[in-house]
């Protein structure tokens, strides 16, 4: 390689050292290699117009979150006598920039699905191959390469977790050695006048100082990352045994799953090494749970979903997605908001929604809840409204897989058994009778007697006294009585499918504002509507 020439390493997620092989190639045989991360601030400047603090995308816990990622791989990389450079601008330019100052005769970056990133790769690759620039974007997010699964499926997803998992196979690197060690890297050129920075801390952000209480237990990093690895898969049997519909919401002190999703979102820990680790563990036991409830089931589910949306044009919202049942949700925003703000008046709802606003990550099983409760279940609001309350949320939350789910749990896709309702009262107490994840996340309720936690709108006025908590007046009554309106979502769902099905899909906006129109005037008769047992549609 001419003398003086150099490497450019785009860091966005992949943010670690371990099996990341665009880092591995960029170091390759360069005299010089630029580590680079952009402050997007479309993802992190702050909004002051949304409800909850953070920028237009992302809330403060995924934020900080990242912001521990990224000063612990600036550490990593400084061990082995290299650095973080930070830059801050709309990503395609700030990269495109740099190409130009910069005597750089490669570029390497991690592969990435997201329609975001999607067109920033366009921009920068154009440029990069009209420079010169040599282009490497290696897929290592993801266990498999979507678009290779999508080519052997004839050019169309698969729809089915099953016919996914068929037509994949056995990963093509999984039986290699993964480089999981670096030992040193080359220097950091000349940076000439580009404004590089330091990692930044959520006060120069613009975010002022936030009391710590209110923080994700998770912190964020690959070293965080590695750590938690090693402790979930040091318990053999535990990880032999997982099965994923099994597991408790409520365990929040020691929740009931690895917690690896914020990791494997921003690539602080590679899915092929963990799935690599998870394969060493499965040879050294007599037997283990296998797809789709194992941990490696998990792995898998996460690809699937990666692989649909990349496939499926409008995979992001229901008008226009060929997948998506056309349905008349309500819009509701004081619905919406109530649900949002933990004021549903149902404790098992809003103990969820406060875990979720206070640590930006809630138990599967608690996700599947409050998404039923908003969509099918008793609100009968959009799920894409629900969606956009996660993707803000959530420190894992991950286009694909965030999107994927809500598609699923509102039976708009993938999922089609809508009178399967998760019960706001039953299924929190099946798990916690005590009532203590409520009592934890909502003090309110804390003296509430265990008949009464999931229901207190039905304790007699002189518990409520005693207990110090006035439904009503300290906490809400419920917004919608679950019994009548989980029946009523049952008869707008069978409507709405059986519309779907005689129009084969094809429902233009009239059809639905007229369907709309038509569960409006007759609320009265359920029972009366035609319910057809659907099949799923794969």
């Amino acid at each position: 390689m001419a003398s003086g020439s150099g490497s450019l390493m785009w860091f966005r997620k992949g943010l670690r050292i371990h099996d990341n092989p665009a880092l591995e190639d960029a170091a390759k045989g360069t005299r010089f290699l630029y580590p680079v991360f952009v402050i997007d601030p479309h993802y992190m400047e702050p909004d002051p117009n949304s409800f909850s603090p953070g920028s237009p995308r992302a809330g403060l816990n995924r934020i900080r979150f990242l912001l521990e990622s990224l000063v612990d791989l600036d550490l990593s990389l400084k061990k082995l006598g290299s650095r973080l450079l930070v830059l801050k601008g709309e990503p395609s330019e700030v990269l495109i920039r740099c190409l130009k100052e910069w005597d750089v005769t490669k570029l390497c970056f991690e592969y990435d699905t997201e329609p975001y990133y999607q067109a920033l790769d366009v921009k920068v690759k154009t440029y990069a191959s009209n420079a010169g620039i040599e282009v490497f974007s290696p897929v290592s997010h993801t266990l498999f390469n979507p678009a290779d699964i999508i080519h052997k499926n004839g050019g169309r997803p698969p729809l089915t977790y099953q016919s996914f998992v068929r037509l994949a196979g056995q990963p093509s690197w999984a039986s290699s050695p993964l480089s999981i060690t670096v030992s040193s890297l080359p220097h950091v050129g000349d940076v000439g006048s580009c404004e590089i920075s330091e990692v930044p801390t959520i006060e120069e952000l613009g975010y002022g100082e936030s009391p710590q209480d209110g923080f994700s237990p998770f912190r964020g990093g690959e070293s965080e990352a590695l750590k938690r690895l090693r402790k979930s898969i040091a318990d053999k049997v535990w990880v032999a045994t997982f099965e994923k519909p099994k597991g408790n919401p409520s365990a929040f002190l020691k929740p009931a799953t690895t917690v690896l999703s914020p990791y494997l979102k921003f690539g602080c820990l590679s899915c092929r090494y963990f799935y690599q680790c998870l394969q060493d563990v499965y040879r050294n036991v007599k037997r283990h749970t296998s797809p789709p409830v194992s941990l490696v089931g998990q792995l898998l589910w996460r690809d699937f979903f990666y692989t649909v949306a990349l496939g499926t044009p409008n995979f992001d919202q229901m008008r226009g997605n060929r997948i998506c049942k056309q349905i008349p949700w309500n819009d509701n925003d004081e619905l919406l908001a109530a649900w949002r703000d933990a004021r549903t008046g149902y404790p098992w709802i809003d103990a969820i929604m406060v875990q979720l606003c206070k640590w930006g990550w809630m138990h599967h099983l608690a996700r599947h809840s409050v998404a039923c409760f908003l969509t099918r279940g008793d609100l009968f609001v959009h799920w894409e409204k629900g969606r956009d309350v996660f993707e803000r949320l959530l420190i894992d939350s991950d286009w694909a897989i965030n999107n994927g789910n809500w598609l699923w749990l509102s039976c708009s896709s993938f999922f089609y058994q809508y009178n399967r309702i998760y019960s706001p009262i039953s299924f929190g107490k099946k798990y916690d009778p005590n009532g203590d994840y409520i009592r934890h996340f909502l003090p309110v309720l804390k003296d509430m007697p265990k008949e009464y936690i999931y229901e207190p709108w039905t304790a007699p006025l002189s518990v409520q006294t005693k207990a110090k908590c006035i439904i009503g007046r300290d906490y809400p009554k419920p917004v919608v009585p679950h019994d009548s309106e989980s029946k009523e979502c049952r008869r707008k769902m069978a409507e709405a499918y059986t519309l779907n099905q005689k129009l084969k899909g094809v429902v233009s906006e009239e059809d639905l504002k007229n369907l709309r129109r038509k569960l409006e005037e007759h609320p009265e008769q359920e029972g009366k509507s035609k319910r057809t047992r659907q099949k799923p549609v794969g």
